[in-house]
Formats: structure tokens, sequence, C-alpha cells
């Protein structure tokens, strides 16, 4: 059977083939030395497709000739040949000379594919169109959880409304209380596809259990949510690194930075790399708001990742009040994105009333960002907050676009 007549789960599956797993369940090894991109990739004509896999072969065999053994992650645009074991064997000569080789090197950050040390171009995630960490500020809006059919039909004229480009709503609910509502489950999100294809904005919803991805998948979901009580749930990332689907991966409540972009790097050595990091607030001594927005991982991450970088202000602090002074600080910061929590009706609201917009306040805090974005673009390049009606000023220009190199490239990353 061909993919072309795969369900689409099925489809998503083959695209990204299961890694190697030691016995404690995490990626085989860390590799260090490192090699291997792919872009514009792919696998329509037999003889490429054969030549590929001959370079592959190549590159393989030198790497286990030392020694070491192969870790291989394919992606959609990319493929990545890990090396494990001792990498002083190896040198960039010995893989950079052949060919579909792009580029070798050493990694010795814990987190390897998704660290900017070897990838210095900003990673833009297209979904549905809509490119994330690209140069315009991207804001996902819509309630904390599914209600009912009005419900969610009100909130998406809200949020299309205010120029938003995609639209979020929890269709199931984690909550700290088992008696609390846990949301309308396979009914909401019929319920939030039907409300945003109104105004054809991708949905953005949260994935709990790895028995529910076919069903996410059946429902064309465009964006997997890996909620902040999630993160570390590794057959979960491991999963939702098998399928091609954009993910949005929230921090933990009180996880560091190394451990969010480990989490992270467990998707991605699944093959799937369409991942975007989620700051959402911490946990920490103080009790007079919600949680602690943590702005400066904003800017750590910049620096250390080539991911989109989201905020969520409206889980941060937990309050309507606080959202739109939260959302500006976290433009100014860098963010890529916002993910707002906007209602029709915040005080009906089943879950998180006190934080939700009305989409009056909604239209006027998107009017805000875009005065604030503009601002930034005039010191830092291109960058706007990007509405629905005229798509962004400058979201299609600026350093952070990269072309993509001609025919399929390999790139070799030892340290792993």
């Amino acid at each position: 059977m061909s993919i072309g007549t795969l369900p689409r789960a099925a489809r998503a599956r083959k695209a990204n083939p299961a890694v190697a797993v030691d016995k404690a369940g995490g990626p085989k090894g860390s590799p260090d030395f490192c090699a291997f991109r792919s872009e514009g990739a792919t696998n329509d004509h037999r003889d490429g497709t054969r030549r590929r896999r001959c370079r592959n072969r190549r590159g393989r065999s030198r790497i286990r000739a030392a020694g070491l053994d192969v870790h291989i992650s394919r992606g959609t645009e990319r493929t990545l040949i890990g090396a494990i074991g001792d990498e002083r064997k190896l040198d960039p000569e010995m893989f950079d000379p052949l060919p579909g080789v792009e580029r070798s090197m050493h990694i010795l950050k814990p987190y390897k594919l998704v660290a900017r040390e070897w990838h210095k171009a900003s990673t833009v995630v297209d979904v549905g169109g809509v490119p994330i960490g690209a140069d315009a500020v991207q804001v996902i809006a819509g309630p904390c959880s599914v209600e009912t059919q009005p419900q969610m039909d009100a909130a998406a004229d809200g949020v299309a409304a205010a120029g938003a480009r995609l639209m979020r709503g929890g269709a199931f609910k984690p909550r700290t209380s088992p008696y609390a509502f846990q949301g309308k489950g396979v009914d909401g999100l019929g319920m939030l596809r039907a409300a945003a294809q109104r105004h054809r904005l991708p949905i953005v919803t949260e994935l709990m259990d790895v028995r529910m991805l076919d069903t996410f998948l059946e429902h064309d979901v465009d964006v997997i949510q890996i909620g902040t009580r999630n993160m570390q749930n590794f057959d979960l990332l491991k999963e939702v690194g098998r399928v091609d689907v954009p993910v949005i991966l929230k921090r933990g409540m009180s996880a560091t930075i190394s451990e969010w972009l480990m989490a992270a790097e467990y998707i991605a050595a699944g093959g799937n790399h369409k991942i975007m990091l989620c700051e959402r607030g911490i946990r920490t001594f103080e009790s007079a708001y919600r949680n602690v927005l943590d702005v400066t991982a904003v800017a750590v991450l910049k620096r250390e990742t080539h991911l989109p970088v989201i905020v969520d202000p409206s889980h941060a602090g937990g309050k309507a009040w606080m959202v739109p002074a939260l959302s500006c600080a976290g433009v100014a910061a860098g963010a890529d994105a916002l993910l707002i929590e906007v209602h029709p009706c915040p005080s009906e609201a089943w879950c998180d009333a006190d934080q939700a917009l009305t989409p009056a306040e909604f239209g006027a805090l998107m009017a805000r960002l875009d005065a604030i974005a503009r601002a930034d673009r005039s010191q830092r390049g291109p960058q706007a907050v990007a509405h629905s009606t005229g798509g962004g000023v400058g979201e299609v220009s600026g350093s952070r676009f990269r072309a993509p190199s001609a025919g399929r490239r390999s790139a070799i990353i030892y340290g792993f």
C-alpha cells in the first residue's frame, strides 16, 4: 500500500519512524558529534532516494568503523545522523567531503537537535499557512475550555474580528480536582473545529493521553499542545515526535530551562522538528498572583535554541487585568507568538474565568500589541503583530527566513 492511500493518522506516523531507545526509555545514548540536515527533500523519485540512502550509508559506515553507534532522526525537512560514543575519534573532515552532507560538528550541550549551537538560523513553523517564528508576532486566542457550540462560535467571531490568526480551545482539561470540569472530550474537538473553520483559523488544543493521538489526527488538529503537567511525560513526547504535526510544548511549573529543552529534544529525536516552546509562568514562593511569568526565559531561549518561543500571559498572571501588561512584556522580550484566553462571557466560563478577556478587551489589546511590535521593529528590524486581514508587517521579510538549500542535504552532529 502506498503512503498516499494510508489513513491520515497512519501517514503522519509513517513520515517519522520511531527512534531507538535504551532500556530506560530515553533516546539511545546522547550524541556529541552529529551531522546531516536535509531541506526541501522529497521521496518521489526512486533514483534520487537510492542515491540519498547510499550517501547516508557512507556516513553511517564511517561512524561505525570508528567504534561508535549511530542515531538517525528523519524529519520532513531534514535528516540528522548522530554518533554515540567517544566522539574524539571523529573529525569533520571524515564527513564533510561526502556527497549530500552539508556539515558536521561537535555539540557539547545535553540537548542537540534543538540547540542553536548547530542550527544558527531561527526555525519557522508553518501552521496552515501561518508562520510562527518569522518576523510577525502571531496571536493564538480562544477560550480555556470548549463548552458549547454557541460559545465556541461567539469566541471564534471575536478572535477573528480582532485579527488573531489561530484559535485555541481545550477539549480535554487537566484539572487539579477530580471533581472539576474535565472538558467535552471528542465532542469538544468537533465543536472547536466547526467554530474555527467558519473563519479558516487553524486550531490548537491540548493532548493529555497518548491513546487519543490518533483521534487528534483524525480531527485534523493543526497544533498539538503538550501542557505543563505533561512536559516530562516521556512516552507522550516520543509519540508526538513520530507525527508530522506542529507541537507547542509548555514549560513545566518548576522546570529549568535545561529540563524544558531536553523535553523538546525527545520530540525532535523522534523526527518531528516542528516544535514551539511556550513560557506560561513558573511556580515560586509568591502568592499574589497565579504564576511568575519568566520573561528572562524568552531572552535565554532565543540564545540557546532555534525553536520559536510563545508566551502565555493568561496562565502566568491568572487575572484578566494582568494579561495586557504581561502580553506587552512578552512581545518586548522577543516572543514569536502569544497564547491568550478569550471568552465571549468570562463570568460564565466553566474554567479559569478570572483570566479570560472579553472579545472587546482582546480587540483593544491587539491594537496595543501592534503598536509595541512596530516600535520594536524600528529598533530590531521587521516585526509586527500579524493580523488575519493584512498578514502582518514584515511577515515575510528579514533575516529570520533562510532559503532552503538545493536538493536533499545532510548535517552531521557528534556528541549525542
